[in-house]
C-alpha cells in the first residue's frame, strides 16, 4: 500500500518495494505545452518522463520522490556518443524545459551527437516540489514583508521577523524532502538518472550553480564521469565551507562587474546612453537618493531601492541589457535633474519586477525559480550561523566595501539561513580534486556578476585535473554568447579534447562595441 505523505507530496513505498538498481526511464509522448516554441516538425525529437527516486538515498524505504525529465533526442542516431545532462543554476532553476532551447547553448555538432537531457531537481517546479506554505496567500503574507534591501530599523525588523516565519513554516509544512535537499542528494539523483538512462558514463553541462553539482558528481563517482562541462563556475570549497565569506565575495562580484559597466560606458559615450559626464558619481547619486526617498517617474512609476537594486543586478547578468540599463539610468537621473523640455524617457528593464540578482543562474531561467527550494539548498550546502541578531552589522559591514550589492546580499542568503530549520544532513565538502579520467572543463567571464571570475580560477586549482577558459566577457555564464567558447565546449564533449592552458575567448559581442 502506499500514502501521500502530507506537505512533502512523497510517495511512501515499503522497504521491499524500493527497486534493487536503477529502473530505465519509461519515456513518453511529451505535453503540448511543454513545447512551447518548438516547431511542429521537431516535436517527434522529443520525450517526456517522471523518474522516482529515493527521498533518502541512505534509507530508500521512506520512499520516493519524481524527477521530471525532457529529452532531445541526438538528429545523427547513427553516430549518437550518449545523453548529455544540463542544469541551469538556482539552486533552484527549472532545467526540465532546457532541450527546447538547447540550441542557444550549444553548438549544432553537438546538438547531433548527444540526446539533450533536462530535468528539474528534487524540490523545484515540475519534480516533487517543497512547499514551504500550505497556500499561496500564506507564502504573500510572508514574502511580501522582506525587503532585499532594508535600510530603516522598521524595514530590517520587518525583514528578519518574516524571515524567522518563513523558517517556522518550512519546518512545520516541508516535510521529509527539506532533510534531504543538499546538492550531494541531487548529485545522486543524477546518477541513477544517468544508469536509467542507458549511459556508463556521465556527459554534463552545468551553469552557475550547477558547477557545484558537477564538481560534487566528478568527486562521488569519478570512474562514470566522461565530460563535464562548467561554466561560470562557483568556488566549491569556500561555497560549502564558509557561507558569509562566499556570499561577501559573491557581493564584490557584483560590484566588480557593476564598475566595468560604468567604466565601459564612459569610454563609449556616444553608445551609452549614461555616458555624458561621470557614469559612476551619477549611478551613486540615483542610489543614494534612493535610500532616502523613492523617485516617481514621469509615468507615475514609483522606483523603490529595492526595485532600483534588484532590477540593476538582474541587468548585469545579461550584456544584450546593457544598453537598455544605460537608457533607465540617464532617464532617472534626468528626473532628479530636470531640464525644460526634456522628459525623461519610458524605463524598460529598471521597473521590471525581478529577484534574479539573489540567484546564481543564467538570465533565461529567471522565471523558473522556486524559492523555497532556493533556501532549503543554499541553507544546507552553505554553513551559516543561525544568529539573526548578527545579519544587521554584518549587512552594515558588507555594505561599506560593497556599496551597492553588499546590504543586499547580506538580507538574502545570510539572513534567510539565519532562522532556517536545522536539518542536520549529510553535505559533501570536499575533498575536490577528482580522480576521473578526464579533464573538467571549465569557463569563466572575467566580468561574471554572479559567479565572479576567481571563482573560476579556484574551481581549476581545487579540481586538479581541469581546465580553464577564460572570456574576456560581460554577463553571467558565456556559452552561447562566443562562437570561440562554443567550439572548444564542442571538440571536448565529441572527442575530449581540451584546450590548450591559458585560452582566451573573446564574446560575439562587446558592450557598446
Amino acid at each position: 500500500m502506499s500514502a501521500l505523505l502530507v506537505g512533502a507530496g512523497l510517495l511512501a513505498v515499503p522497504a521491499a518495494a524500493q527497486p534493487t538498481g536503477a529502473p530505465p526511464v519509461s519515456w513518453k509522448k511529451c505535453k503540448t505545452g511543454d513545447l512551447s516554441g518548438v516547431p511542429v516538425t521537431q516535436w517527434h525529437l522529443f520525450s517526456c518522463a517522471t523518474y522516482p527516486v529515493p527521498i533518502d538515498h541512505d534509507d530508500p524505504g521512506k520512499g520516493t520522490v519524481e524527477l521530471a525529465m525532457m529529452r532531445r533526442a541526438a538528429t545523427k542516431a547513427d553516430e549518437r556518443i550518449g545523453s548529455l545532462f544540463m542544469n541551469p543554476g538556482g539552486p533552484g532553476g527549472s532545467g526540465y524545459n532546457r532541450p527546447t532551447t538547447a540550441g542557444n547553448r550549444l553548438s549544432p555538432e553537438v546538438l547531433e551527437r548527444f540526446d539533450i537531457i533536462g530535468f528539474d531537481p528534487r524540490g523545484v517546479s515540475r519534480s516533487t516540489p517543497l512547499r514551504c506554505f500550505t497556500s499561496a496567500k500564506k507564502a504573500e503574507d510572508v514574502m511580501s514583508r522582506i525587503s532585499s534591501v532594508p535600510v530603516t530599523d522598521e524595514q530590517i525588523d520587518t525583514t528578519m521577523g518574516a524571515y524567522q516565519d518563513y523558517g517556522r513554516s518550512c519546518e512545520e509544512n516541508a516535510g521529509e524532502l527539506l532533510r534531504h535537499m543538499s546538492t550531494k542528494d541531487v548529485a545522486r539523483d543524477l546518477d541513477l538518472m544517468r544508469q536509467g538512462v542507458g549511459d556508463d558514463e556521465l556527459n554534463y553541462v552545468g551553469f552557475s550553480y550547477g558547477t557545484l553539482l558537477g564538481a560534487t558528481y566528478v568527486n562521488l563517482f569519478p570512474e562514470r564521469s566522461r565530460a563535464i562541462v562548467l561554466d561560470g563556475n562557483v568556488d566549491p570549497g569556500l561555497r560549502t565551507s564558509d557561507g558569509i565569506e562566499h556570499d561577501r565575495e559573491r557581493a564584490q562580484g557584483f560590484e566588480i562587474t557593476l564598475a566595468g559597466f560604468l567604466q565601459r560606458c564612459a569610454e563609449n559615450p556616444d553608445k551609452c546612453a549614461f555616458g555624458a559626464g561621470d557614469p559612476r558619481a551619477k549611478f551613486d547619486e540615483i542610489r543614494d537618493h534612493l535610500r532616502e526617498e523613492p523617485i516617481t517617474m514621469p509615468d507615475g512609476t514609483e522606483i523603490t531601492l529595492d526595485q532600483f537594486n534588484d532590477s540593476t543586478g538582474s541587468a548585469l547578468y545579461t550584456p544584450e541589457k546593457y544598453e537598455q540599463l544605460a537608457s533607465d539610468l540617464e532617464s532617472m537621473y534626468r528626473q532628479l535633474h530636470p531640464r525644460p523640455g526634456l522628459v525623461p524617457e519610458l524605463l524598460t528593464v529598471l521597473d521590471v519586477p525581478t529577484q534574479l540578482g539573489k540567484f546564481d543562474a543564467p538570465a533565461d531561467a529567471a522565471s523558473d525559480y522556486v524559492d523555497d527550494s532556493y533556501f532549503a539548498v543554499n541553507c544546507t550546502d552553505k554553513p551559516f550561523p543561525r544568529a539573526p541578531e548578527q545579519v544587521p552589522g554584518i549587512a552594515a559591514k558588507w555594505e561599506a566595501e560593497s556599496s551597492t550589492f553588499g546590504r543586499s546580499q547580506a538580507f538574502s542568503d545570510l539572513a534567510g539561513c539565519s532562522s532556517w530549520p536545522e536539518t542536520g544532513q549529510d553535505v559533501y565538502r570536499g575533498p575536490w580534486a577528482h580522480q576521473a579520467e578526464n579533464p573538467v572543463l571549465l569557463f569563466g567571464n572575467r566580468y561574471d556578476p554572479a559567479t565572479r571570475y576567481d571563482f573560476s580560477r579556484r574551481m581549476e586549482q581545487q579540481l586538479g585535473n581541469a581546465r580553464l577558459v577564460t572570456v574576456d566577457a560581460y554577463g553571467h555564464c558565456i556559452l552561447g554568447r562566443s562562437a570561440c567558447a562554443d567550439a572548444f565546449a564542442a571538440n571536448y564533449l565529441i572527442n575530449l579534447e581540451v584546450p590548450e592552458p591559458g585560452q582566451v575567448c573573446q564574446p560575439n559581442k562587446q558592450p557598446f562595441s
